[in-house]
């Protein structure tokens, strides 16, 4: 898929990985909806997006995934703007194992919500021109994190929506693909400094840092060019990537 003028929708676009992919969305041409509860993080990024890029290729959209209405809001006004939605990047997501009925709502819950919204306007099946849509999972929907069991549920989630719904769009020939990215630790504010967010499980704060220190951090602009990979490379349907320092590789399941 060539991404000149292409529409594309990032929801927690304000930062870390989101801006990532924003920027390198627009950097190959492009069109961005950056989807983010922090308008104060937005606001500054889009200065900076239009100074680099022009007035008329990113838009901002305050949105919290969790509000179906706030983001049936957001899909509208990007189709209205923009014409249409090629592409979708499921971002959004917290590690809290302390508030996990939210971090199930925003890192699981949201994606689902933010695909169908997105086959509304894709499917081919209801005049829809097709796309890609790639979700953002962890390599701990891949392993588990042993410092956050609910975050590893969720990504673990992530990955088995994103696969079921590839095989279900050629099954039923919507005419979408569907990839899920799984990176390693990423250098961004999600990576825990104290143990706060860890709950019952503070107690492996320790054993999670010295999993980080073994494996590695990545950088943002790392996991944005996997992103590309899989938002460009045609023939990628079904794909989780698994991205680490010095490793990327596409994940091998067990077949049914």
């Amino acid at each position: 898929m060539a991404l000149r003028n292409k529409v594309a929708l990032v929801t927690g676009a304000a930062m870390g990985i989101g801006r990532g992919i924003t920027e390198i969305l627009l950097q190959h041409g492009a069109k961005v909806a950056l989807l983010d509860v922090n308008e104060t993080a937005a606001r500054g990024l889009m200065e900076v997006l239009k100074k680099q890029f022009g007035q008329e290729r990113s838009l901002f959209l305050k949105c919290n995934v969790e509000s179906e209405e706030q983001m049936k809001a957001a899909f509208q006004k990007t189709v209205e703007v923009f014409g249409g939605i090629d592409i979708l990047c499921n971002n959004a997501g917290i590690v809290n194992e302390s508030a996990w009925e939210k971090t199930v709502s925003i890192n699981l819950v949201a994606v689902i919500r933010g695909t169908y919204l997105a086959l509304e306007h894709m499917n081919k099946l209801t005049q829809g021109q097709g796309g890609v849509i790639v979700n953002i999972a962890s390599m701990a929907g891949i392993g588990p994190l042993l410092s956050s069991p609910v975050y590893t549920a969720t990504k673990n989630g992530v990955v088995g929506f994103t696969r079921a719904m590839a095989a279900a769009s050629i099954a039923s020939g919507y005419g979408v693909r569907f990839n899920v990215l799984c990176p390693s630790f990423v250098k961004t504010g999600l990576i825990p400094s104290t143990s706060s967010n860890m709950g019952q499980f503070s107690h492996l704060f320790d054993a999670a840092n010295q999993l980080m220190e073994k494996i590695g951090i990545l950088t943002v602009p790392e996991v944005a060019e996997c992103f590309l990979e899989l938002v460009t490379d045609e023939t990628k349907n079904g794909e989780a990537l698994l991205v680490m320092p010095k490793v990327k590789k596409y994940v091998t399941f067990p077949s049914l």
